[in-house]
């Protein structure tokens, strides 16, 4: 049997066929494994950003509510296993190196078929995530999209509601150069008979939603129309808030969570778990108030320290760069921010950095560590300079992030963001990596 550090540079080896939109490959891998996707039921959720934070507040609902649930996220932080949960248990190690071994050879012989082709990276995780949960007998899973929705490799689940968190301009090269052009990406995990949550606002987005649910025969519910939010208080323990759902109206619930943007992902979280009435699952109050309450989202306006103020951030293109910027300026105290910054080379790194200008006192400029997906921090350096904003640049994350605790008085603020990939290093100086050998 290989050890798992052979099986993961394996998988991670498979990033070398890209990402390739279309069903085709994960049914017939699914196939071969048995179709254990048919074997339980799903929320499936896609957006442009909040669908990771969403996702974690409605697994933890159902959790709560009693269920055996399964959670399906990407990326991961920090390690591979975090991606694939059940209940509050990620895989094990020893399952992921069983899994992997079933599944290479059906791999390797798709490579064959060059009507096929060898799966992706993304398409032999979700395999491996999709047997798992069979495996251990799942209830419901909640199903995030790694790509678009359409044509991602989880739309082959079954799913008793679906949620489009929002959408923006996002990997234009694969989804389309439009706002609505993704929006119809998105919407191709809306299912037959199957509810909508969304939060997008934009007027054509929505009535194009509304055409595609009328279409398949699925109701459509609105955050700001049919479920509504008030938030009462926060503080850096989180956020209070009143919400009118489908069901209930419900007082005082409260999220770990940071920022006004969360409140919108709890609302969909809520709304998709209360539309699973309609499938005659009910879901009690005291599973929202308590599911909400116990969600964690790590990387997400993380506090990790207090004196100086630490937080981690994952905003990772210009639509969570421009919130990030906002929220950090309206809720947050501090004499001064300095923000700790890697981004990924395909990112729209002027828009970004333009959003973090506004909030940002001096910048440490770095490089994260996932090979051939760093900018150069000599391009984030030349943005600043447009934007006159004082930086330094530390070739290391690790290093970077001891140079601000250096710098920072007790009444400063270190934010760290730019990529998943900047958090997930930065984070091991808090919270060290769990040993997977």
């Amino acid at each position: 049997m290989p050890s798992y550090k052979d099986v993961i540079e394996w998988l991670f080896n498979l990033r070398r066929f890209g990402s390739k939109p279309g069903l085709e490959r994960i049914s017939y891998l699914l196939k071969a494994l048995g179709d254990p996707h048919e074997r339980f039921r799903a929320i499936h959720i896609t957006g442009t950003n909040g669908k990771g934070s969403t996702t974690a507040m409605a697994a933890s609902i159902l959790r709560a509510a009693g269920f055996k649930v399964g959670m399906y996220t990407s990326p991961h932080l920090s390690s591979f296993t975090e991606r694939i949960i059940v209940d509050d248990d990620r895989i094990p190690v020893k399952d992921v190196v069983r899994l992997v071994e079933e599944i290479r050879p059906i791999a390797e012989e798709m490579e064959g078929k060059p009507e096929l082709g060898h799966p992706t990276f993304f398409e032999v995780t979700t395999a491996i995530g999709f047997e798992y949960f069979a495996e251990q007998g799942v209830d419901l899973a909640v199903v995030e999209v790694g790509m678009g929705g359409k044509l991602d490799a989880t739309n082959v689940v079954h799913s008793l509601a679906s949620v489009i968190t929002n959408v923006s301009l996002e990997h234009t090269e694969v989804l389309g150069k439009t706002v609505l052009e993704i929006a119809e990406k998105k919407a191709g995990i809306i299912k037959e008979g199957a509810p909508l949550i969304t939060a997008a606002e934009q007027p054509e987005v929505l009535k194009l939603f509304e055409e595609i649910c009328g279409e398949r025969g699925s109701e459509m519910f609105v955050v700001g129309r049919d479920i509504r939010y008030r938030r009462l208080r926060h503080s850096l323990e989180g956020q209070w808030f009143n919400l009118e759902g489908l069901r209930e109206v419900y007082e005082n619930l409260h999220i770990r969570l940071l920022g006004r943007h969360q409140l919108r992902n709890a609302s969909c979280a809520v709304g998709a778990v209360e539309a699973l009435s309609l499938h005659g699952i009910e879901i009690p109050e005291k599973a929202i108030r308590e599911g909400l309450s116990k969600a964690r989202w790590p990387g997400r306006l993380e506090v990790v320290q207090r004196r100086p103020l630490v937080v981690l951030d994952c905003a990772k293109d210009p639509k969570a760069a421009e919130n990030l910027s906002r929220v950090i300026q309206e809720e947050f105290n501090y004499n001064r921010l300095i923000i700790v910054v890697s981004i990924s080379s395909d990112k729209d790194i002027p828009s970004m950095i333009d959003s973090l200008s506004r909030a940002g006192d001096y910048f440490i400029v770095t490089r994260h560590r996932v090979m051939g997906r760093a900018a150069d921090p000599a391009v984030i350096a030349g943005e600043l300079k447009r934007n006159s904003k004082p930086y330094e640049i530390v070739e290391g994350v690790g290093e970077a992030v001891e140079r601000a605790l250096e710098m920072a008085g007790e009444g400063d603020m270190i934010l760290i963001t730019g990529s998943v990939f900047t958090v997930g290093e930065a984070r091991e100086r808090w919270f060290k990596p769990q040993n997977e050998a």
